[in-house]
C-alpha cells in the first residue's frame, strides 16, 4: 500500500510538471509598434500600440520605453518641449521574451501657435484700446532664467522687431553697443508717431519658439536719457508713442512683418548716407551711425530654429456693430506644420522687397490704382480721404474717422500683387461715431482717412473673418519665397 501511494504521488508530480511545461510554452517571433498621430507638438500625446507575434499566453504584455518625454504603461507617449523638429524612438519589449522588441518613431515639433486677443488694452490707462490685437511674450536676460512675461504686446504685421516700454520692463536687459563700442539707440518712426530708446539684448520666447540674444528696442520717454535727437522727432508727423502705456495703448509691439530687420541694408555702410534711424550714444551725445544687419532689431521670427519663414494671423468673423472682445491665433511658420499650410483656395500676393514700394500691394478703388499694405497693427481701414472717397468724416475722441450716412457703406476694391495675382476685397464702413461710443472694441467696419495721402492700409478690420499669411523676405515657403501676403 505504501509503495502504491509513493508511485501515485510521483505520477501526479510528473503530470503537473508536464502540464505546466505545456501551458508555459512561449515562442515570440516579432514585436511591431505603431504610434499615431505623428508628428505632434510639444506637450501633446499620442497612442502607441504593440503587436506581438508568436505562441503562448500573455502575448500582448509589453514594457514601454521612450528615449525622451514620457510613456505610460498603456503606451501613451507625452512629447517633451523641443525648439525644432525632433525624432523620438518608442520601444516595446515583450514581457515573455525580453530579447524580442519593436520600435516606432514619433516626430515632435515645437508649439507654434499662441493666443491673440482684441480687448480694451492694458489697464490702467486713460483711454480704451480699439481694434488692437495683443499677445503675451517672455523676455529673459540672455542665457539666464531671469525672465519676465509681458502681456498686452501689440501684434503688428506691418513692422519688424520687438519693442517694449521701459516703464513695463522689469528685467535688466544688457545694452547693445555699436561697432565703436558706444551704446546703441534707435529712432523708429510710425505713421502716427515715433519711438526712441536704447537697443538691448534678450532671449524672446513665444509659444514654444525661442529667439536667443535678439536685439530689442526699449522705448523710453522723450524726456528720458539719452534725450531724443531732433533728427528723430522731426521725422514724425505725430508725438512720442514710446512715452507711456497710455500713449502707446500697449505694453510693447511685436513686429512680425514682411522683413527680416527693421531697417535692412538702408542702415548699413552699403548706403552712401547714414539715415537717422540708429544712433551711437557716447557721453558727448547721440549721432546717427551705420549698423550691421546683425546689430539691428530683427523680426524675432527669423531667429527661431524652426517655423521661421513667416506668420499666420487668424481671427473669426466680427458682425456689424462690433463685439466687446475677440480671440484668435498667431501661428508661426508657413507650410512648416499642419496648422500653417496655405490652402489651395488662398491667393498669394507677392510684394517688392526693396525700393520705395517695398512691401506694397496695388489696390484699385473706383478705377484708380493706389499703393497699399496689410498690417494688423493698424486699427481699421485707412484709405484715401473724404474728398476722394465721398465718405463723410467726423472727429471722434480727437481722431478723424469715416462716418457715412446711411451706414454701413458697402465698398469694393481690387488687390494685386507684384506677381499679377488679383483678388476682390469687399468691405463695409460704419459710422465711427456710433461704433466708438458703444461698449465694443473689436470692429470689422471701422475706417478712417489715410494718414498718408492716396494710400490704402488694410488694418485689423480686414483681418476679421480671414486667415492672413505674411511671408518674410528671402525666406522659402511651399508657396514661394517671401515677401508676400496670402489670404
Amino acid at each position: 500500500m505504501r509503495r502504491f501511494a509513493l508511485l501515485f504521488v510521483v505520477g501526479i508530480v510528473m503530470w503537473i510538471a508536464a502540464c505546466s511545461s505545456s501551458s508555459n510554452s512561449t515562442s515570440i517571433t516579432a514585436v511591431t509598434v505603431t504610434c499615431l498621430p505623428s508628428p505632434i507638438q510639444s506637450g501633446q500625446q499620442n497612442q502607441c500600440n504593440a503587436t506581438v507575434t508568436g505562441t503562448g499566453s500573455f502575448l500582448t504584455d509589453v514594457t514601454w520605453q521612450a528615449n525622451g518625454g514620457s510613456i505610460s504603461t498603456a503606451g501613451v507617449f507625452t512629447a517633451p518641449v523641443v525648439l525644432s523638429p525632433t525624432t523620438f524612438t518608442i520601444t516595446a519589449t515583450s514581457s515573455q521574451d525580453t530579447s524580442k522588441s519593436g520600435t516606432a518613431t514619433v516626430v515632435v515639433n515645437p508649439v507654434n501657435s499662441t493666443p491673440i486677443t482684441v480687448d480694451a488694452g492694458p489697464q490702467p490707462q486713460t483711454f480704451t484700446a480699439v481694434n488692437e490685437v495683443f499677445t503675451s511674450i517672455t523676455v529673459c536676460v540672455p542665457g539666464t532664467t531671469t525672465c519676465q512675461t509681458i502681456d498686452h504686446v501689440l501684434v503688428d504685421t506691418g513692422t519688424s522687431g520687438l519693442r517694449l516700454l521701459s516703464s513695463v520692463l522689469s528685467v535688466p536687459l544688457p545694452q547693445q553697443n555699436d561697432s565703436s563700442g558706444d551704446p546703441l539707440d534707435e529712432c523708429m518712426v510710425f505713421l502716427e508717431g515715433y519711438a526712441w530708446g536704447p537697443v538691448a539684448l534678450a532671449d524672446i520666447s513665444i509659444a514654444g519658439e525661442k529667439a536667443s540674444s535678439a536685439p530689442v528696442q526699449v522705448m523710453i520717454p522723450a524726456s528720458g536719457s539719452p534725450p531724443v535727437p531732433g533728427s528723430c522727432s522731426s521725422r514724425s508727423m505725430g508725438a512720442d508713442e514710446g512715452n507711456s502705456v497710455s500713449a502707446l495703448g500697449a505694453n510693447g509691439i511685436l513686429g512680425v512683418g514682411l522683413f527680416q530687420q527693421d531697417c535692412g541694408t538702408s542702415c548699413t555702410s552699403s548706403n552712401g548716407t547714414i539715415p537717422p534711424v540708429y544712433y551711437g550714444c557716447p557721453a558727448s551725445g547721440c549721432n546717427p551711425t551705420y549698423v550691421t544687419l546683425a546689430q539691428q532689431v530683427p523680426n524675432p521670427v527669423v531667429l527661431f530654429t524652426f517655423d521661421n519663414n513667416g506668420v499666420v494671423v487668424s481671427l473669426p468673423v466680427v458682425p456689424d456693430g462690433g463685439v466687446p472682445t475677440e480671440m484668435g491665433s498667431l501661428i508661426f511658420g508657413i507650410g512648416t506644420q499642419s496648422n500653417n499650410t496655405v490652402p489651395s483656395t488662398t491667393t498669394v500676393y507677392t510684394v517688392p522687397n526693396s525700393g520705395t514700394n517695398a512691401g506694397d500691394l496695388t489696390t484699385t478703388f473706383n478705377g484708380v490704382a493706389y499703393p497699399s499694405t496689410i498690417e494688423s497693427g493698424a486699427t481699421g481701414f485707412f484709405f484715401l480721404d473724404s474728398a476722394t472717397t465721398g465718405i463723410t468724416s467726423c472727429v471722434v475722441k480727437n481722431f478723424t474717422w469715416y462716418c457715412p450716412s446711411p451706414s454701413p457703406d458697402n465698398l469694393s476694391a481690387t488687390n494685386q500683387g507684384a506677381n499679377g495675382n488679383q483678388g476682390t476685397v469687399n468691405f463695409s464702413i460704419e459710422d465711427a461715431s456710433k461704433l466708438l461710443n458703444s461698449s465694443n472694441v473689436a470692429f470689422s467696419t471701422l475706417g478712417a482717412p489715410a494718414p498718408a495721402p492716396n494710400t490704402f492700409d488694410f488694418g485689423l478690420s480686414f483681418f476679421f473673418g480671414r486667415t492672413v499669411f505674411t511671408a518674410i523676405d528671402g525666406k522659402s515657403t511651399p508657396s514661394g519665397t517671401g515677401p508676400y501676403f496670402a489670404y
